[in-house]
This record gives structure tokens, C-alpha cells and sequence, in this order.
């Protein structure tokens, strides 16, 4: 005998459905209308009761413009941390410049941050980014040469700058143990 997978707990779509619902501007008579359902199918599921199908939660999701999986995935969490060292890191093979990645840029966001690890010795040289890239760097330990070339400045602890990615720049250490946090928006 095979067992049933788990249903999705009512609480996530009911959730998501609210805030899809929201985001649009649609009445709930006005989504169960456009969807093809009854209006009182789509309160049950906005109320986290009722047995939805998959069909039900399909039409809804194309009505709402959202992949089927926006509708039923569950909730993120509301605090993500992230240890030091233990973020997915790479290396420069041109340099002692190390960068974890903290967090992707989501969809709709467009930026990353990384946590940077630089020793002196060699420059990390960076080709531009795509056009309308900022980077804004805040150093937390050591001293670091940071911008476009020609115009790179000199920064210690706390200090922070932005400029255009999307020009050639480089980074450098200037003392041993230097670290930073990188965040890289894209406009």
C-alpha cells in the first residue's frame, strides 16, 4: 500500500491568494468571476478551508498572473541568517579576494550583497558589470583601495563608498585581515 503525500497546509494558500489577490486589486467576487469559480470557493480558500484542487488553484494563478508555485510554496522565512564562513563563497583567481554571497537579488529586487575577504598583494580587477550597476562597499576590518579607475579611493573601518559598476574598477587591500561588505545594485 502507498501512502498519500501530505496536502499542502490550507494556511499557505490561503495566505498567498490573500496577498495575490491584494497586489492585483481584484474584489474577491471579481477574481472568482474572472477565474471561473464560485465566489464562495475562493472565500473557503482565503479562509484556509475547503479542499481546493488543482485545477481551482491553477485558474486562480493564471487569473493572478503568478506561477502556479507562487500560490502554494511554502511561506520564507522571516529571518535568515547566515554564519560567518559559512556562505557560499568563490575565489578570484587573480587575486586573494574571496566574496560570499549573502543574498541573491529576488525577483522584482535587483541587487546582490556579498562579505568580502581581501589580502595585500595583488589588485582584484573587475571588467564593468551590466549597464546601470552601483556598487556601495562598507569596510568592516582593514583598509581597502576601492573604486573605477582613476578615481578608487582609500577607506578604513566604517567607512563607506558608491560608484559606477559598470566601468572598469578594482579592489585592493591595504592591510592584512581587510574585509567588506559589497552590495551590488542593478538598475
Amino acid at each position: 500500500m502507498t501512502e498519500t503525500p501530505a496536502r499542502l497546509p490550507l494556511e499557505w494558500i490561503a495566505a498567498s491568494l490573500k496577498r495575490e489577490r491584494t497586489r492585483t486589486g481584484l474584489s474577491l467576487s471579481e477574481l472568482a468571476k474572472r477565474a471561473g469559480i464560485a465566489k464562495s470557493t475562493l472565500s473557503q480558500l482565503e479562509a484556509a478551508s475547503g479542499n481546493p484542487s488543482m485545477e481551482t488553484i491553477w485558474a486562480l494563478a493564471v487569473t493572478l498572473g503568478v506561477p502556479f508555485s507562487v500560490l502554494v510554496e511554502p511561506p520564507a522565512p522571516t529571518v535568515q541568517v547566515i554564519r560567518a564562513g559559512e556562505g557560499p563563497t568563490l575565489h578570484s583567481e587573480q587575486s586573494s579576494y574571496l566574496a560570499s554571497l549573502l543574498s541573491a537579488s529576488p525577483p522584482g529586487a535587483r541587487r546582490d550583497i556579498y562579505y568580502v575577504w581581501l589580502e595585500p598583494g595583488s589588485v582584484r580587477d573587475s571588467e564593468p558589470h551590466i549597464p546601470g550597476t552601483t556598487e556601495h562597499i562598507v569596510v568592516t576590518e582593514g583598509r581597502v583601495k576601492a573604486g573605477p579607475r582613476g578615481e578608487a579611493v582609500e577607506l578604513g573601518p566604517g567607512d563607506y563608498v558608491s560608484y559606477r559598476g559598470d566601468v572598469p574598477h578594482a579592489y585592493e587591500a591595504l592591510a592584512d585581515g581587510t574585509k567588506f561588505v559589497l552590495i551590488m545594485q542593478h538598475m
